[in-house]
């Protein structure tokens, strides 16, 4: 268990926008930082973390909170495994007490698997160097591929022996369940001796962004043809290989201060790059590039150069990928290498000053590495340059800025040397079939949903006003809280002349005390149930609290309540913002002072109560027509002599809406 003192320690240290930053791509937006949400896929970010709260608010999916909360949401670490990566990132020793069997017994599947796989890895790596086997193979090949100790230490390398069950057994005597050694994919089961499923082969940990180890692939270093020359871990709650790119635990930081990314095939490529100083690189590890991989690098930048192999066979698996890439809104180069050069063995034979020279010179914008590489296939023959016209308009037409395909289709004209009208006119003819095949496709959906016209329509549901007020209780109280403030105080007093008079003083309150006070006054008791635990929470956390630390309220909450309270304190980042003060609900712009704020509040809710109640007398009325009203047509009255004050102290006149 982490001590308290740790955890405290962990939150006053860590800064919301530094954990994030290195996940997500932030741009400064005034006082916050903007990006491209990690939860869902978009391409306008609606992504937001706000230093001074501390906290981070992903509008498309609804998810906030602190730093923890993200590395929990994004990560999916439990809550200790969050604070030992904050500990670990900002150099915070931690103070741990004894967990009890118990507490062991109720750790996670999911992080059961993870602790399994960070095990192996080390295991792995620990039998490379430490064992005559691993010395003797899996040591001299890394050494082979021109790979430096510091090198195989920054990616962890590791080899697996030959025998049949060296790992797994290692790993049950350790305490390590066979349940988990299977479903990370590590053994392989069989009933009467489960065996190690990358025996014999060298190892490379394919690691998530933030370091865990996901899984793993592994290179056999005989000649069996029988056996795949990589394995890869199987697909499992851990490892899904479309959405994981190697490399990209090392390379995030790199990508997002360089503002490009390097995309290669294999794991000794992105190895080769990293020790010749170029580490924004990572691999889509022998798969199809995929979507989910795009939109992984498309979080820390929007440019991509894709790096392959010179022959034939590497230049159309770069094409494949382009169009992907253009699908979503980035922009890619393509770089080709000599004939018999990969990146790794250019990386390894050339220094770092003249690999960043070739790259930069052999970098070609997708258009004219595609119009050159097909033209050398379409030579003199017009039918062929006719379907190379048109295959590159159909990767134009799969950018989703019409600026940008205006440009590229002004490129293509230039070097196809065709008209632009002819062009376009092809471009609108894919645009508008890949819109009329997204409406077919929408129609067949709606099918299964056929919609019957209701005969009477209901009318359109009105704003929850008491569901506005008392949320803008909430954010006063997590706001201003603890701030001492004047506040007018009135009572009633006899004058010399015997009159009984009202009399106005100021009197300094804490914020919380006023707003506490003012409900308890009138009996008031917030109706929504989340934001009555809350509004309780927080009072009972300012009267043991002396100074209120929002950072320290927030790492208490339990999720629902650390949810909402993030929207809260988000809301003006929100980018639809609401009129609520055409619908007289929120009488403070941002500009107005705490105590108009508050008062003015807590005066609109008393109007919005009394409202209720002066509706409830008259429906009253209405439903007893023969019996005596005079009591509650009286109440009526005094009721909207109420309203009448409550319009006078806060300056207008209080219409109704509900």
């Amino acid at each position: 268990m982490i001590s308290k003192a740790t955890i405290d320690t962990v939150f006053e240290t860590a800064r919301v926008e530094e954990v994030i930053g290195d996940f997500v791509q932030l741009k400064r937006a005034g006082s916050n930082f903007k990006g491209l949400s990690p939860f869902s896929e978009e391409r306008s970010p609606s992504f937001m973390v706000s230093p001074a709260k501390g906290i981070w608010k992903d509008f498309s999916s609804g998810k906030g909170g602190n730093s923890v909360a993200f590395l929990m949401e994004h990560e999916k670490f439990t809550y200790p495994e969050a604070i030992r990566y904050l500990a670990k990132k900002y150099n915070i020793e931690i103070e741990e007490t004894e967990q009890t069997d118990e507490e062991k017994a109720n750790t996670d599947v999911r992080e059961s698997m993870y602790l399994v796989s960070e095990f192996a890895k080390n295991y792995f790596h620990n039998t490379l160097f430490n064992s005559e086997e691993g010395k003797a193979i899996g040591y001299s090949y890394f050494k082979e591929r021109g790979f430096t100790n510091e090198t195989i230490k920054k990616f962890s390398l590791g080899y697996s022996p030959e025998s049949w069950d060296a790992f797994t057994k290692e790993a049950l005597g350790k305490g390590y369940k066979l349940e988990f050694l299977e479903s990370t994919g590590l053994t392989i089961p069989r009933d009467d001796r489960p065996f190690d499923r990358f025996k014999g082969r060298v190892m490379f940990p394919i690691e998530s962004m933030s370091g865990r180890v996901l899984g793993f692939g592994g290179r056999i270093l005989t000649n069996d043809k029988k056996a795949a020359k990589y394995l890869n871990s199987p697909e499992s709650d851990i490892y899904h290989k479309s959405k994981v790119l190697y490399g990209i635990f090392q390379a995030k930081q790199s990508i997002a201060k360089l503002n490009n990314c390097y995309l290669v095939e294999g794991y000794t490529d992105v190895i080769q790059f990293n020790q010749a100083g170029i580490e924004n690189v990572v691999a889509s590890s022998g798969t199809a590039l995929t979507p989910d991989q795009i939109r992984l690098i498309n979080r820390l930048t929007k440019n991509i150069t894709v790096l392959f192999d010179g022959d034939a066979a590497g230049l159309r698996a770069s094409i494949r990928g382009i169009d992907l890439i253009l699908e979503e809104g980035m922009n890619v180069k393509v770089c080709a290498f000599p004939d018999g050069e990969d990146p790794d063995s250019f990386a390894k034979k050339t220094s770092y000053e003249d690999l960043v020279l070739y790259l930069e010179n052999n970098a070609k914008d997708f258009i004219q590495f595609k119009a050159s590489l097909l033209m050398n296939e379409a030579k003199n023959d017009p039918i062929k340059k006719a379907d190379l016209i048109r295959d590159i308009v159909l990767s134009i037409s799969k950018i989703p800025d019409r600026i940008q395909r205006e440009i590229y289709i002004q490129e293509c004209s230039r070097i196809m040397d065709i008209s632009e009208q002819v062009l376009v006119s092809t471009l609108a003819q894919l645009v508008q079939k890949d819109v009329s095949e997204v409406g077919k496709k929408q129609k067949q959906e709606q099918k299964a949903f056929e919609v019957v016209k209701n005969e009477n329509p209901v009318e359109a549901e009105k704003v929850d006003v008491l569901y506005r007020l008392e949320r803008k209780i909430i954010e006063i109280l997590l706001l201003y809280g603890n701030k001492t403030e004047e506040f007018e105080d009135s009572f009633l007093k006899t004058n010399e002349d015997g009159e009984i008079v009202t009399v106005t003083e100021k009197k300094e309150y804490k914020v919380y005390q006023r707003v506490y006070l003012s409900l308890q006054e009138d009996e008031v008791e917030l109706a929504n149930p989340l934001f009555r635990d809350i509004f309780n929470d927080l009072i009972n956390f300012y009267h043991q609290n002396e100074n209120f630390s929002l950072e320290q309220y927030l790492m208490r909450l339990q999720v629902d309540f650390a949810q909402e309270v993030t929207d809260i304190l988000m809301e003006d980042e929100r980018v639809i913002m609401h009129n609520w003060e055409g619908q007289n609900i929120f009488p403070k712009s941002k500009n107005d002072t705490i105590v108009q704020n508050v008062s003015e509040t807590i005066l609109t809710l008393r109007w919005y109560l009394v409202g209720r109640i002066i509706d409830e007398l008259k429906s009253s009325v209405l439903s007893e027509v023969n019996s005596d009203n005079t009591e509650p047509m009286s109440m009526i009255m005094d009721y909207n002599m109420l309203i009448h004050s409550f319009s006078k102290k806060l300056g207008r006149v209080m219409s109704r809406y509900y």
